[in-house]
């Protein structure tokens, strides 16, 4: 692969291993970033983890898509904050699930607003970052093709 953030198509993305441990080097169109795996699991910890930056992209997207929305409605929003966690737990109530073992993936959200913002303007702008396109594609059916080439 060995190629140049020129070479990458936009909306597209490529990683490689960068023969340093687990340490992988993302490139997009126009930016690279590294991943990486915690100690305990063979890594290094030198780059987020690849769980770390699933829950960047989620709580990037529920930021910006909060800040474009007061903007355009022009609410008194200051700041956003957005914590996540990832975890997995038991599928007791999964009426899908064949294993009784089985895990789902959880991740709690939790949203921090600065401003003179109504208690209207808060429980609307918590509908719209469930509205995120990042958050509609995490909780949505979604369809891996993979092939050799």
């Amino acid at each position: 692969m060995k190629g140049e953030s020129k070479d990458i198509a936009a909306g597209e993305v490529w990683v490689e291993e960068t023969g340093q441990g687990l340490i992988n080097r993302i490139l997009t169109h126009k930016h690279e970033i590294y991943a990486d795996e915690p100690e305990d699991i063979g890594g290094q910890d030198l780059a987020p983890d690849p769980y770390a930056l699933l829950l960047s992209a989620l709580g990037a997207c529920t930021s910006m898509t909060l800040r474009l929305y007061a903007r355009h409605k022009q609410l008194p929003l200051q700041h956003v904050r957005v914590r996540l966690r990832h975890s997995k737990r038991h599928a007791e109530d999964c009426e899908d699930c064949n294993d009784k073992h089985a895990m789902l993936d959880h991740i709690e959200r939790e949203i921090e607003l600065t401003g003179e913002l109504s208690q209207a303007q808060r429980e609307r702008l918590l509908e719209i970052a469930n509205k995120c396109p990042v958050h509609r594609t995490l909780t949505s059916k979604i369809k891996i093709d993979s092939k050799l080439i």
